[in-house]
C-alpha cells in the first residue's frame, strides 16, 4: 500500500504538475476538477485538503464504476449515447484545472461492447474536449493525471501488487524526501534536449528497429514538447507532426488495453499519411474499428521518444500513462493514432483556426491512442540543410 507520506508527496507532485502545465498563472479561486476512481478516494481526500489550503475551489467527481459504465453502453439508445448533461459546457468554459486519479477496478468490462457505440459517445464528448483545449491555448486551464495502484492493474500487468506499487513509487520518486526537486532536475535536462531538437530544423525523421521502418515529417511551425506537467510521471519528448508525411511500417511490440480490449502486436503501414494496412497479433478487428471511428483516426497526431536515462519504468504496467513512458533497456518510441496537440505549434496556439490547423497538417480526431515500440532502434533526422544526423540510438538521445 502507498503510505500516507507517499500520498502526500504524490498530491504535491500533481499540484506542481498542474501549475507548470498552465501557460497562464494559477490563482486563488481557480476551479479545479478532481476526477477519481473509487479506490483512489484517499488520494482524492489529500488533494481536496491541499486545494482548499491553496484557496482553490475543488470539485470532486467519482468516475463511473465498471458496472455503471457497462450498463451505459449496453442499455443506452442513440440519443443517450450522445447526451451531454445540462451545464457541462458552462462548467467547461469556467474550469481552470483538471486532475484525474486513474485507479480502475476493471479494465476489461467493455470488451464485449461494440466499439462504434463507444466511438459515438467519444465524438459527442469531443465538444467538451474542444472547449478545454481552447481554454488551455489561452492559458486559462491546465490538467494532469496519475495512476493509483489497484489489484486489477497489477493482475493485467502480471505483477504482484507490491511490485506494481514499487514501479509507481520509483517512477514518481515518492521515496524521496523532496521528490519535486528530482522532477525539477529532470525538467531542466529535458528542456535542454527540447531546445537542441528545436534548433536542428528537422525536415524528416527516419525510425528503424527490427520491425519498424517509418518516416515522419515534423512539419512547419512545430516545436518539441515534453515534461509539461500534464502527466505524472512523464519522461517522453514528443511532437505533433504533419500527418501527411507519414510513410512506412510501424510495429507496436508492447501490448495495450483500450476500452476493455487487449491488443497485441499492432502492425500498421502508412502511405501518404494514412493507414492502409492494419494488422495485429491479437485484437485486430478492434484496432480496425478504432481507426475508423472518424476521418482522423487512421492518421497520426503524435510522435514521441523516451530516454532510458530518465525513466525508471521497466515493466509493462497495463496502463498507457506508464507504458508510453517505459524506460527499460532501450527506452521507447510511440505514435499516437488520432488527435494532435496544438501546443506543438511554435506560435500562439489560441490563434489557430480549424482551417489553419488543417493547412499545417495537425490531425483532428476523437481518438488519441498511444501505441508503443520498445525495440532497440535508431532515429535519423534529415535536416533542412540536407545533412543527416542520428538523434536517438540504443534508448538515448545523441546530443
Amino acid at each position: 500500500m502507498l503510505t500516507e507520506t507517499h500520498l502526500d508527496r504524490y498530491a504535491e507532485i500533481l499540484l506542481w504538475g498542474l501549475e507548470i502545465s498552465r501557460t497562464g498563472k494559477t490563482k486563488q479561486n481557480d476551479i479545479v476538477l478532481v476526477r477519481y476512481h473509487l479506490p483512489a478516494i484517499r488520494l482524492a481526500e489529500v488533494l481536496h485538503a491541499k486545494l482548499l489550503s491553496k484557496r482553490r475551489n475543488p470539485v470532486l467527481r467519482i468516475v463511473q464504476t465498471p458496472t455503471m459504465e457497462k450498463q451505459f453502453y449496453e442499455l443506452a439508445n442513440q440519443t443517450q449515447l450522445s447526451f451531454l448533461s445540462p451545464g457541462e459546457e458552462v462548467f467547461a468554459n469556467n474550469l481552470n484545472g483538471n486532475i484525474f486519479l486513474h485507479a480502475p477496478e476493471s479494465i476489461t468490462h467493455l470488451s464485449n461492447i461494440d466499439p462504434e457505440k463507444i466511438g459515438k459517445t467519444a465524438i459527442h464528448q469531443k465538444k467538451i474536449k474542444d472547449i478545454l483545449t481552447q481554454r488551455e491555448e489561452k492559458g486559462l486551464f491546465s490538467w494532469t493525471l496519475c495512476v493509483y495502484p489497484t489489484e486489477t492493474l497489477a493482475n493485467h500487468a502480471n505483477l504482484p501488487l507490491p511490485e506494481y506499487e514499487k514501479q509507481i513509487i520509483n517512477a514518481c520518486f515518492l521515496n524521496s524526501k523532496n521528490p519535486i526537486s528530482h522532477w525539477k532536475e529532470i525538467y531542466k535536462q529535458i528542456a535542454s534536449i527540447k531546445k537542441w531538437l528545436n534548433n536542428l530544423k528537422i525536415q524528416e525523421l527516419h525510425i528503424q528497429s527490427q520491425h519498424t521502418d517509418l518516416v515522419v515529417t515534423p512539419g512547419t511551425n512545430r516545436r518539441w514538447l515534453g515534461l509539461s506537467g500534464h502527466n505524472i510521471p512523464s519522461f517522453e519528448i514528443f511532437i505533433s507532426p504533419d500527418w501527411r508525411g507519414t510513410t512506412g511500417k510501424y510495429y507496436a511490440d508492447q501490448p495495450s488495453f483500450r476500452n476493455g480490449n487487449y491488443v497485441k502486436g499492432i502492425q500498421i503501414e502508412f502511405q501518404k499519411g494514412k493507414a492502409v494496412t492494419i494488422q495485429a497479433e491479437q485484437g485486430e478487428a478492434f484496432v480496425r474499428k478504432q481507426l475508423a471511428i472518424d476521418e482522423g483516426a487512421n492518421k497520426i497526431g503524435e510522435f514521441s521518444l523516451t530516454d532510458t536515462r530518465f525513466s525508471k519504468i521497466n515493466q509493462f504496467m497495463a496502463n498507457t500513462l506508464f507504458d508510453e513512458n517505459y524506460g527499460g533497456k532501450y527506452g521507447n518510441c510511440h505514435i499516437a493514432l488520432g488527435s494532435s496537440y496544438s501546443n506543438s505549434f511554435t506560435g500562439d496556439p489560441s490563434r489557430l483556426t480549424r482551417s489553419t490547423k488543417t493547412q499545417l497538417g495537425f490531425n483532428d480526431s476523437a481518438l488519441h491512442w498511444d501505441i508503443v515500440n520498445t525495440e532497440k532502434k535508431q532515429v535519423v533526422a534529415k535536416l533542412s540543410s540536407g545533412k543527416k544526423v542520428i538523434i536517438y540510438e540504443n534508448g538515448r538521445f545523441i546530443k
